[in-house]
């Protein structure tokens, strides 16, 4: 379960652990994670997470496309848990990603929420382009 908070907004922005009752924020996961990761030297640190997110997010998709395909678009438990381990992959390479850009997790989605917050409040969260 994810939840994410800001003192001003009241979110959090913490991980909880299914069935161990403990939390984790993100930067939190950003640094643990950091020890699995082991991807070769090619070019520019960033090459090697940037194309593991894009295949990581392809694979969400394909398997959101079979759901409706094969299962009628009917999310059963075994479809909820193998979209779990894809988004937890997604989520392994944001936060390597991230890491290569020393920008922290937390601060990406303190931003993340304000731009979309204010823009809600101006009546522009529908639509197109990163500026309105």
């Amino acid at each position: 379960m994810f939840l994410y908070e800001n003192e001003e907004s009241g979110y959090s922005s913490h991980i909880k652990f299914a069935g161990q009752g403990q939390t984790m924020n993100l930067n939190d996961y950003q640094q643990k994670s950091r020890v699995t990761a082991q991807y070769p030297a090619i070019g520019h640190p960033v090459i090697y997470p940037a194309l593991g997110l894009v295949n990581e997010a392809g694979e969400v998709a394909g398997k959101i496309k079979k759901i409706f395909r094969d299962r009628q678009g009917v999310i059963g438990e075994a479809e909820r848990e193998a979209l779990k381990a894809e988004l937890g992959d997604v989520l392994w390479y944001i936060a390597q990603l991230a890491t290569e850009l020393d920008l922290p997790l937390d601060e990406i989605a303190e931003a993340n929420l304000e731009k979309l917050l204010d823009r809600q409040a101006r009546g522009k969260i529908k639509g197109d382009g990163d500026n309105r």
